[in-house]
Formats: C-alpha cells, structure tokens, sequence
C-alpha cells in the first residue's frame, strides 16, 4: 500500500503509537475536573504561543438595512497587525431585550477570497458563493438561519480571510504571477487569488513557526477578538454564548470552546478525529491553522475539544467524509463520551452522524439550532 510517508510510515506510526497523552481526562492521573481542565489549557497555551499586544478595538459601523426580516449590520474593528476585521452582525428586526449570541465561524475550503459571504446573505452577496452554498450548506445561509430563530449572530472574517486577506502586491512577485493579468474582482481573478493563497500556507505556517508563534494561536486570537465584539453589542446575553461551524469553522470551534470560558455551548460540524488518524492518513487533506506543533505529546486532539469541560458540547459527523478516515472519527466519538462519563456529564455531549459526504445540510442544520434553543434559550 503507497502512502504519504512512504516506506518511513513504520516511522510515524510508532510516534503515533507511543503516545500516552498525559494530559488527556482518560489518563488515570486526573480526577477533579476543574483542576485537569487547569491544567491541560494551561498547557496548551504555552504550545499556541501568541500573544498580541493589547489594541483598542475601535469599532465602525459601515452599513445598515434590514432585509428578509433580519437587520444587518457592516461592521469592523481594529487588529494588532494587518488589516481591520470586517464582520456581519445579524439579529431580528423587531427584537426586543436579551438574546443569546452566537458567532457564527466560516469555513476553510481552499475559498479565502471570501469569508463571511460563505453563511450570510448581504445586500451584494457575490453570485459565486451560491454554488459553494448548494455544495457544503444545503443552498442556506446558516448564520441567517439561526438569527432569524431569535439570537443575535456575529460572522466576522478570519486571518487571511476576506477583508484578512493578504494583499498581493505585498508580495514578491514569483509568488503571484498571472494575478495581475486579470480583472480585479472577476470569477478569474478570484479563482487565482485562491490558488496563491493555498499555495502560500505553506511559507505562512513555517515563517509563524519559526518566529515563535502558531497558526492556531493565530486562529484563536482573531476568533477570541470576535467574541469580545459581539459581547460589546447592545443586546446580547453575555451568559448565553454559543460558536460553530462547518468543516474550518468546526476546527474554530474547537479551539474556542476549549480555551474560552465564555462560551457555553458550542457545535464542531465536519471537524473530529484522532491524532493518530490524522496523522498516518489524512495529513494532506489539511490545512496548515489545524496544527498545533506538541499538541500530541499532551492530549490527542479530540481531548483539546473536551476542554470545553462541562457545557454542552455536539459533534456532527459526515459518514462519507473524505477528509477523515471511519475509524479516527468514530473514535474520536468515542473517546469524548467516555470522557464526558468520567466527569459526570455525559447528556452534555452529543455525537451524531449523518449519510453523505464533507457538508453541514438543511437537516443538520436544524437540529443544531435545536440544540443552541435547548441549551441558549
């Protein structure tokens, strides 16, 4: 059998296979669950390595209108580095008093010309990301979905997302020949900006590295930054706070539920399997913001998501998912049931898995927003 590592596979999977995991709840040297949970993010901090200098976030708002009974609002505000985040906040229109928020987490998909465009549906929204819809969201607009149901939704774009982007005449031009050949803002041009961008990971994650920082650290700081904005919007239940996402966005989530103490309620779709799994089968079909280099000398990556710890937690599953093998997403399942077993919860986590390939659809969209109502409402 040809595989990524070729004849060295015998060597990564004995690295895989010696892996004990110390900080992983299933080790028998943790009992009190606060103080595992202490511990293990404690620990994962240290492996993310970025810490932004503090930045005021000096909000804009850019545009309002109401639309399809939602209000819209363009919004942005300020990062350290690089360019101001632009986000879409959606509630309903005539909504009264607190509602939970949610910030709705975009996907990867090899698409970073666009970022909130991808769940939302704006005044302008781009005729290209309709067959993108049909594709992975059921042809819906989920983070509208989910608002118009009564929650006040924030969809901000990530780094190297959307307004994030990098700007290609910052960048030396062997990396972006045959951009500047085409109309800015045309099908073609979009198309070969998302050819550099993949193609540019690869000097983005080891330039992150090598300066000492992470991808991921990257990752949760613009996402932790998010969540300080929607918690600065009028109306919006500080103690009733969920994230989600498909695919990019359900590694997002991870990493949000498992270091955020502010979110209670969190829904990973089309982003769970094992260390081991990934590693030996599936390394390729991933970005480079997923790894967390030493990550598995402490905990497998399913354990990162139980550092939610006690608050409900759903992993939605695509049975015929190429991204992921059978095996590392069932025991990935497995593993979070028993721990959430161990610390006394188990009707906190909910692992569903649904026929079909790499998508979060209609149907599993409508049963994660019951999931939010159950535990946000």
């Amino acid at each position: 059998m040809k595989r990524i590592m070729g004849n060295y596979f015998d060597l990564a999977a004995d690295v895989a296979a010696r892996q004990q995991y110390p900080l992983s709840y299933l080790s028998d040297r943790h009992g009190d669950a606060d103080e595992w949970r202490k511990k293990a993010r404690a620990a994962v901090k240290s492996l993310l390595g970025y810490e932004p200098p503090e930045t005021p976030l000096d909000p804009v708002l850019h545009d309002s209108y109401t639309k399809d009974g939602l209000a819209y609002s363009h919004v942005s505000y300020a990062q350290p580095f690089g360019p101001r985040t632009g986000g879409i906040l959606l509630r309903p229109e005539h909504a009264d008093g607190l509602l939970p928020g949610v910030l709705a987490l975009h996907d990867h998909g090899g698409f970073k010309y666009y970022g909130k465009e991808k769940i939302t549906e704006p005044n302008g929204h781009p005729k290209i990301m309709e067959d993108y819809k049909a594709q992975y969201y059921g042809g819906r607009a989920w983070a509208a979905e989910l608002a118009r149901r009564g929650y006040i939704v924030f969809v901000p774009d990530l780094f190297l997302w959307g307004s994030r982007k990098m700007d290609p005449d910052s960048v030396p031009e062997q990396y972006v020949r045959g951009m500047t050949s085409k109309e800015k803002d045309g099908v073609a041009y979009i198309e070969a900006y998302n050819e550099f961008a993949a193609a540019h990971e690869d000097v983005i994650a080891k330039t992150l590295i090598e300066a000492g920082a992470t991808w991921p650290g990257l990752m949760l700081s613009d996402d932790m930054r998010a969540l300080d904005f929607l918690l600065t919007r009028p109306g919006v239940d500080a103690d009733n706070i969920g994230c989600g996402g498909l695919s990019g966005g359900g590694l997002r989530t991870v990493f949000l539920a498992a270091m955020d103490e502010r979110v209670k309620c969190s829904i990973c779709v089309g982003f769970m399997s094992t260390s081991a799994e990934f590693a030996l089968h599936k390394v390729h079909t991933h970005t480079w913001m997923m790894y967390l280099p030493g990550l598995s000398n402490y905990m497998d990556f399913s354990d990162l998501y139980s550092l939610h710890g006690r608050k409900p937690t759903m992993v939605m599953y695509d049975e015929d998912d190429e991204l992921y093998t059978p095996k590392g997403q069932h025991d990935a399942d497995e593993r979070l049931r028993a721990i959430y077993k161990k610390m006394d919860a188990p009707e906190l986590y909910e692992g569903l898995f649904f026929p079909g390939p790499h998508k979060f659809d209609a149907e599993m969209q409508e049963i994660a927003f019951a999931f939010f109502d159950k535990w946000l409402k």
